[in-house]
């Protein structure tokens, strides 16, 4: 027989049910000293028209127990009062989630339009997460996102417990963070005159220019508008390589004195930054500036896909080399990350890097690996004694293709269903436990090459990324068929209601193909 806690989504630690129901009116009181509090009184009152004030006949009360695991909480529902403990503030905003998960999927809409009773089921729940990092990346330098649709995803992730949006601001194709230091970074570097439309050499190009970027206000209030959903922003700004865009401000920054333009292609571009003086001391102030804006400890360097012919033919990176001592110009690559770190931990931050970063020397103390080429550079990474982010793109790109459909739009990438997502273990096989706790979870990527507009950014994250944060949140045990029964019958109906346009199980709308488009499978 099916709990009425069966419909939550992550699945929690822990539910009992037990007999009767919590009713809620116009006489219901929401109390507690917590921030969630008011978020949910907010949410609930739009819903419902329910004025929930701090007193009434019965009431849902929120407290702190900081006995209770970082990120937790314990929900006691009976007849008479709603009773959550939590934590901290982030787990009571995940207490104030899981309610309104509870109350159906009418709560999850902008005005009432529910016509029964508001109830919740009677029982108890005690939860809280399994990993403490549950990422997605966002990538808005390939497409820009409003401002107004990064709130939304927030909003998103915050509705799926999961806790760190990791903001890939600068690439060969855009460059969206102001930096008033070098404002050319955004007023050139903030825009190209026309984009590929669909997989590299395949595809064709618009004319349509494309730009936009974030002032640091901008910045500063997504920073907030996260922090309160319990969300903390990694920005990126990717170094040496990926670089195009900033090139295209600064020519000096480049290796060859060529005239670039912002990149208007996809795929691994042979233009990187030089290795002089001038050039680290830029990226040095760009660090500066975005640790101003950004308060998270970990700030990503980017450091993936570094081409190494332009530093072979340049006379002042073979001068950098001989200074250094070093031998490859792969380990050019690490001096140039390292001199990032090196600043950025005097500064009170660490680093995160795309796995490369691991195999062109030293890592910089407590550098974080994200082990996206697959998993086994995260495997030597956390035995090597360095905390790991699994990422890895044969199991949680989103932006791949999610179904062999013939309508598929754009399929790029491996093959990943919703089923081989929900089965992805982030704690890779084999590694022994001591390694394993230095696996700080897991993180999904949405690159947006193709994903260029919101529409069909919910296309491809959605139902995926449901199934990702269970994986992230929930023990570690699986029940597929459970999931996709909470899924279909309860949680599809809640993205409906927040007006999510996610992949339907069946295949895609028509308005969601994109025929004639190219796409490169794997």
């Amino acid at each position: 027989m099916l709990s009425p806690f069966d419909v939550l989504l992550p699945r929690p630690v822990e539910a009992t049910a037990a007999e009767g129901i919590f009713p809620l009116d116009e006489t219901t009181a929401l109390t507690g000293p917590l921030p969630a509090v008011e978020w949910l009184r907010t949410q609930l009152r739009a819903a419902t028209g329910f004025p929930l004030t701090e007193s009434g006949s019965s009431a849902i009360t929120f407290s702190v127990d900081e006995s209770l695991p970082a990120e937790g909480y314990r929900l006691e529902i009976t007849p008479a009062a709603v009773r959550v403990s939590a934590a901290d503030g982030t787990g009571a905003f995940y207490a104030a989630q899981s309610l309104r998960q509870l109350m159906g999927p009418a709560a999850f809409r902008r005005a009432a339009v529910h016509s029964g009773r508001w109830e919740l089921p009677c029982g108890t729940v005690v939860d809280h997460p399994r990993f403490g990092w549950r990422g997605c990346l966002l990538d808005v330098a390939r497409h820009f996102l409003p401002r107004s649709d990064v709130f939304r995803f927030l909003d998103l992730m915050a509705a799926h417990k999961l806790n760190v949006l990791h903001l890939h601001l600068t690439d060969d194709q855009g460059w969206r963070m102001e930096i008033e230091r070098y404002p050319r970074l955004t007023a050139v570097g903030g825009w190209r005159e026309r984009s590929t439309v669909g997989h590299g050499k395949l595809g064709a190009l618009d004319d349509r220019p494309h730009g936009g970027f974030y002032t640091k206000d901008d910045l500063r209030e997504i920073v907030a508008y996260a922090g309160e959903r319990g969300i903390t922003v990694v920005p990126e700004i990717d170094v040496p390589g990926h670089t195009q865009a900033a090139i295209a401000a600064y020519p000096e920054l480049g290796n060859t004195g060529a005239d670039l333009g912002v990149w208007t292609g996809w795929g691994i571009n042979p233009n990187v930054v030089n290795v002089s003086d001038e050039t680290v001391k830029f990226f040095r102030d760009v660090f500066d500036e975005v640790i101003e804006v950004f308060p998270s400890e970990v700030i990503c360097v980017g450091g993936d896909e570094v081409p190494l012919g332009q530093w072979r033919e340049s006379p002042d990176a073979r001068a950098r080399m001989a200074e250094q001592g070093l031998t490859s110009e792969a380990q050019l690559h690490g001096w140039f990350i390292r001199q990032m770190a090196v600043h950025l931990a005097e500064r009170g931050r660490r680093i995160i890097g795309w796995d490369e970063i691991a195999e062109v020397g030293d890592l910089p103390p407590g550098a974080i690996v994200a082990s996206w080429r697959g998993e086994q550079a995260g495997v030597d990474a956390a035995r090597a004694g360095h905390q790991v982010v699994m990422c890895p793109e044969q199991h949680v790109y989103l932006d791949h293709r999610q179904a062999d459909h013939p309508e598929e739009p754009i399929p790029v990438g491996y093959l990943r269903t919703l089923a081989d997502v929900y089965a992805y273990e982030p704690v890779p096989a084999g590694l022994d436990a001591d390694a394993a706790t230095r696996v700080l979870g897991a993180q999904t990527q949405l690159w947006t090459e193709h994903l260029d507009t919101p529409r069909r950014l919910d296309y491809a994250a959605f139902p995926r990324l449901s199934a990702f944060a269970e994986v992230v949140w929930s023990p570690a045990e699986r029940d597929p068929e459970a999931f996709l029964r909470r899924l279909t019958d309860h949680h599809l109906p809640r993205l409906d209601a927040l007006g999510v346009e996610y992949r339907p199980l069946a295949g895609p709308h028509p308005w969601q193909t994109r025929p004639g488009v190219p796409g490169l499978p794997r």
